[in-house]
C-alpha cells in the first residue's frame, strides 16, 4: 500500500509555524510591556539676571610711599617698626645718631647771640656817633663807618638765623617718621648703617587701601565708568566688593587692553600682587533659564530632551550663556514653553518613551 509523503511534509511546516509564532507573542509582549524610566519635567523660566563682565587682574595698593633718610653720613641707630605693622601719620620709624648735628647747632645758636651782642654795640656807636656829628665832632667818614658797621652787625645776625634753622632742620631730619597712616610693606633699614641722601629704608601703602588693576578689551572699556559695583574674588580668597574708581585712558598696544581701576573698601584677605578675578555688575536683562541638571554637555554642545504630548523624548541641542547658582541661561533652541527633561537626561536616548511624574516649575530662578 502506497502512501504520499506531501501531506506529512505539510503537517510539519504548519506544526513549526504554530510553534514559531506561539514563541514569539511572549516576546512581543515581553517588550511593549517594558518599563520606561520615570522623569520629571520643567519649564523654561524668565527672570531678570545681572549683566556681568568678567575679567582678571591684579590686586596692588593704591598708593605706595618710599620712605627714606634726607640726610647723608650718619648712623642708623633706631628701627621702631617691621614689615606688616599699622602705623599712624607722624609716628617714629627710626632714628639716626645726631650728636654731631646737635653740636653744630648748639655752635650756631652761641655765634648768633654773640652776633646779637655786636649787632647793639653796633647799633649804639652809630647813634652816638649821629649826635656828635650834629655837633660837628664826628666826621662825615667816621659816621658813614659806624652806620655800615650797624648794617653789616644786623646781616650777620640773619645770617645765622639762616643757618640755626637749616641745622635744626637737619637735626629734626634724624627721626624718620611716617609721612601717612597706613601699613609697612617692606624694610630695608639695618640698625648701623651709615645711610645716603635719599635712600630708601620703608615702604608704607597709604591708609591700607587696595585695589584691583583688571585687564579688560578695548571694546569692553565702553562699557565701564566709574561707580559702577564689582565682585572681585582673589586667588583662594572670598569674594570682596569693590567700586570702579577709574577707567584707564589709554589701551595697551600690543595687548589691546587697558586698565580699570578698582577700589576694594574692604579687601578682607586680599593682598597686594595677588592675583584676582573679578566682574563688573553692568545692569539687568531679561533672561530665560532653566535648571542646570536639565542641560546635557556632550561633545562640546549643551542639549536638553523635549517630552512630546506621546512622552516621548526627542534630543535638541541649545546654546547658553550666562549661569547663576544653579540655573543657567538658554539663548537660543528651546521654545518658551517646551516640556524639559528635568533630571535624569543623561541615561535616554532619542525616541525612548518616558513615563512622568510630576513637573517642576523651577524655583530659584530669581526675579
Amino acid at each position: 500500500m502506497h502512501f504520499s509523503r506531501r501531506p506529512a511534509l505539510g503537517l510539519v511546516a504548519w506544526a513549526l509555524a504554530a510553534a514559531t509564532h506561539a514563541a514569539g507573542e511572549p516576546a512581543a509582549a515581553a517588550s511593549a510591556a517594558r518599563p520606561t524610566l520615570s522623569v520629571t519635567l520643567t519649564t523654561a523660566q524668565a527672570s531678570d539676571w545681572p549683566l556681568l563682565l568678567a575679567a582678571n587682574g591684579n590686586i596692588a595698593a593704591w598708593q605706595e610711599v618710599a620712605v627714606g633718610a634726607e640726610v647723608g653720613g650718619l648712623r642708623l641707630v633706631e628701627v621702631n617698626v617691621a614689615v606688616g605693622d599699622r602705623v599712624k601719620k607722624g609716628q617714629l620709624l627710626a632714628r639716626l645718631s645726631d650728636q654731631m648735628l646737635k653740636a653744630d647747632t648748639d655752635a650756631t645758636r652761641a655765634s648768633l647771640a654773640e652776633a646779637r651782642a655786636l649787632h647793639e654795640q653796633a647799633r649804639a656807636d652809630a647813634e652816638r656817633s649821629r649826635a656828635l656829628r650834629g655837633d660837628g665832632m664826628v666826621s662825615a667818614q667816621q659816621l658813614q663807618s659806624a652806620i655800615t658797621a650797624e648794617v653789616s652787625a644786623r646781616s650777620r645776625i640773619d645770617a645765622l638765623r639762616a643757618r640755626l634753622a637749616a641745622d635744626e632742620l637737619r637735626l629734626a631730619q634724624t627721626r624718620i617718621l611716617a609721612s601717612d597712616s597706613g601699613v609697612i610693606s617692606a624694610r630695608s633699614a639695618t640698625v648701623g648703617a651709615v645711610l645716603q641722601p635719599g635712600q630708601e629704608l620703608f615702604r608704607l601703602i597709604r591708609q591700607e587701601r587696595l585695589e584691583w588693576r583688571a585687564e579688560v578689551t578695548a571694546p569692553d572699556l565702553v562699557r565701564l565708568r566709574a561707580g559702577q559695583p564689582v565682585q572681585v574674588t582673589p586667588a583662594g580668597g572670598s569674594a570682596v566688593r569693590g567700586v570702579v574708581r577709574q577707567v584707564a585712558p589709554t589701551v595697551d598696544a600690543a595687548s589691546r587692553n587697558g586698565l580699570v581701576y578698582v577700589d576694594l573698601p574692604a579687601p578682607g584677605a586680599a593682598k597686594a600682587g595677588m592675583f584676582a578675578r573679578g566682574e563688573f555688575q553692568l545692569g539687568a536683562a531679561r533672561a530665560l533659564t532653566l535648571p542646570q541638571s536639565a542641560v546635557l554637555l556632550r561633545d562640546g554642545f549643551a542639549y536638553v530632551f523635549r517630552v512630546g504630548a506621546d512622552n516621548k523624548v526627542a534630543q535638541a541641542k541649545v546654546q547658553v550663556g550666562r549661569r547663576l547658582g544653579e540655573r543657567i541661561e538658554v539663548t537660543a533652541g528651546l521654545a518658551p514653553d517646551a516640556r524639559v527633561v528635568a533630571t535624569g537626561g543623561g541615561f535616554l536616548a532619542d525616541g525612548d518613551t518616558v513615563r512622568v511624574l510630576a513637573a517642576t516649575t523651577g524655583h530659584g530662578a530669581g526675579k
